[in-house]
């Protein structure tokens, strides 16, 4: 595999194209705004500005490394030529098969098809392909520069071959890739997941406070990040989408998301990136600050 397509241009999918273009792939980042594919370039050169600081790279590594990344507005064009696809786009059900059949359509016979999905079905998406056994998961965590875990999620067609060959790409993009298969939330948000909501719920019926619930587990379970300030991180729409995943695939009440986080992302309070969440953001400040709503 050289040629690398990326679909969408946001968080996870710059943190991709950072990641395979460091280590020697040519990158195709596709998205339908032209503005977004710009804050993107602008943040994988910030990002690697931080490496070359910290020493993990050089500056000339960075210099070539930008130089592997094209950016599409078209999708047709911006797959054309790769061997692997790895779609990033928002995680919605509807966006990712239309993406998928497109995908199938536009992209060569051989090319394999990989979702950065954090919850969907690899087997639903594959089914609208005519190549479901080159539909695989290929989960990375945020930040993906950082993080080492690639959850590489077989769907029920995904054949062996592929996921061999996926899962040695992930090691030598420098991951652990760990192989899972395709049920409700995987293992990573089948696990996390019910741990914020139940956090949330334990906000909700007044156990306890925001900053309160997130020194017991920072400091009583040795988690870095506390559940509250994680799932502002994450985007509180995202850990919503995430819980309806789990519960409407299960269809066990104890995946029912908690009315209060409900409440928040319909009020437009998602966390981090809408500057509050169960905690108030501001530019330039690293200070955690429990939003007024909760005080």
């Amino acid at each position: 595999m050289k040629n690398i397509s990326v679909i969408g241009s946001g968080t996870m999918g710059n943190g991709i194209t950072h990641v395979f273009a460091q280590f020697g792939y040519s990158v195709s980042l596709v998205d339908i705004s032209a503005a977004a594919l710009e804050k993107a370039i602008s943040t994988i050169s910030k990002n690697m500005d931080r490496q070359v600081s910290k020493g993990l790279i050089k500056e000339e590594d960075k210099t070539s490394s930008m130089g592997r990344i094209k950016t599409f507005t078209s999708l047709e064009e911006g797959v054309k030529s790769a061997d692997l696809v790895v779609e990033a786009a928002t995680e919605n059900l509807d966006i990712k098969l239309d993406l998928f059949r497109q995908l199938d359509q536009f992209t060569p016979e051989g090319c394999i098809l990989a979702s950065n999905t954090s919850s969907i079905s690899i087997t639903k998406i594959g089914a609208v392909t005519k190549r479901p056994d080159k539909v695989i998961g290929m989960h990375f965590m945020n930040p993906v520069p950082v993080m080492k875990l690639v959850e590489v999620i077989r769907g029920y067609a995904t054949s062996d071959e592929v996921t061999t060959q996926i899962m040695e790409l992930s090691k030598g993009l420098s991951k652990v890739p760990v192989e899972v298969n395709d049920y409700p939330g995987f293992v990573a948000n089948r696990i996390l997941m019910p741990m914020i909501n139940e956090a949330i719920f334990t906000l909700y019926e007044g156990v306890a406070g925001i900053e309160e619930i997130d020194t017991v587990m920072k400091l009583g379970m040795a988690h870095p990040m506390g559940p509250l300030q994680l799932a502002d991180f994450i985007g509180l729409d995202v850990c919503l989408s995430i819980m309806r995943v789990l519960h409407d695939g299960f269809g066990n009440p104890k995946y029912a998301p908690c009315p209060l986080l409900v409440n928040m992302v319909e009020a437009g309070y998602k966390g981090a990136k809408t500057g509050e969440g169960f905690y108030k953001y501001t530019a330039g400040s690293k200070e955690l600050v429990v939003s007024e709503r909760f005080k």
